[in-house]
């Protein structure tokens, strides 16, 4: 399983335009870049490759990348950073089926797959293909299963990636807070690679107007606001989750510039092979 970190950014992105922040500094010193979320899976088996996100910079990621267009596409939820680069697919690829889970979400009346169907429609090259949280499918020869995760109002969902034929394994927390039932918990266990959503430390959450939430034992938020996990909250996912090895995303520019390229805070390009 060969994995390419295509955006490791939050909405906004590292460097944000316009911004003269010292993290967005430093990163443009060290010519790295956190664009809008996107993981490219390649399985060497069978050479095809899953797309987990539709980046609203899915045409710079895969000129920045040296990737192959997807053969398959994930859509976790229908925030347009995870979802609007899907119109990318038009004159670039064929055949491609979109899976996205076919749960009913009550604030929009309709599941990821269905908003996907609906707003896509004009996409003859596309396939929506709904799926079942908790029900694995096969596609690009990898076993895949959704699992809802915690990212309020909208429904969203983590996932896990498995190779059948290696064992290998990539399990993505999706956009969440800490709050991940036991039961989606035991999908994303004792991964090969975990990808875990950390925005903020966690200091920041008496900047936010809804604090934070799931403190641990010693007081520190492991929730940013109610949407997204802190670093210190993905970290702690992470050793929940017995991963083998880990990697934060969905990072934001409000990371200090002293630790926010850390070793375990991934930018574009990053790569595994697991």
């Amino acid at each position: 399983m060969d994995v390419t970190l295509l955006g490791t950014g939050d909405t906004t992105g590292t460097p944000t335009p316009k911004c003269g922040c010292d993290t967005c500094a430093r990163a443009r010193e060290r010519d790295v870049e956190r664009t809008r979320f996107s993981v490219h899976v390649r399985n060497e088996r069978t050479d095809e490759s899953l797309l987990v996100d539709a980046s609203p910079d899915f045409r710079y990621q895969f000129l920045a990348h040296d990737v192959a267009l997807p053969d398959a596409i994930l859509i976790s939820h229908i925030h347009f950073d995870h979802l609007d680069g899907l119109g990318n697919a038009y004159r670039l690829v064929d055949d491609v089926p979109v899976f996205a889970a076919d749960e009913t979400d009550p604030m929009t009346g309709r599941s990821v797959a269905g908003t996907v169907s609906e707003k896509y429609h004009y996409l003859d090259t596309i396939t929506v293909e709904p799926r079942s949280p908790f029900g694995s499918f096969e596609t690009c020869g990898f076993e895949v299963t959704l699992v809802p995760v915690e990212h309020p109002p909208l429904l969203c969902y983590g996932l896990s990636i498995e190779d059948p034929e290696t064992g290998a394994k990539l399990s993505i927390s999706g956009d969440t807070n800490y709050g991940i039932t036991a039961a989606a918990r035991d999908v994303l266990r004792n991964p090969d690679l975990l990808f875990a959503d950390g925005i903020v430390p966690a200091a920041h959450a008496e900047a936010h107007p809804a604090g934070g939430d799931h403190p641990d034992e010693e007081g520190v938020y492991r929730t940013f606001g109610s949407k997204h996990m802190t670093v210190e909250g993905a970290r702690a996912l992470a050793a929940d989750l017995d991963a083998d090895d880990y990697r934060l995303v969905h990072l934001s520019h409000y990371i200090p510039a002293e630790t926010a390229f850390e070793g375990d805070m991934a930018v574009d390009g990053d790569r595994f092979e697991i």
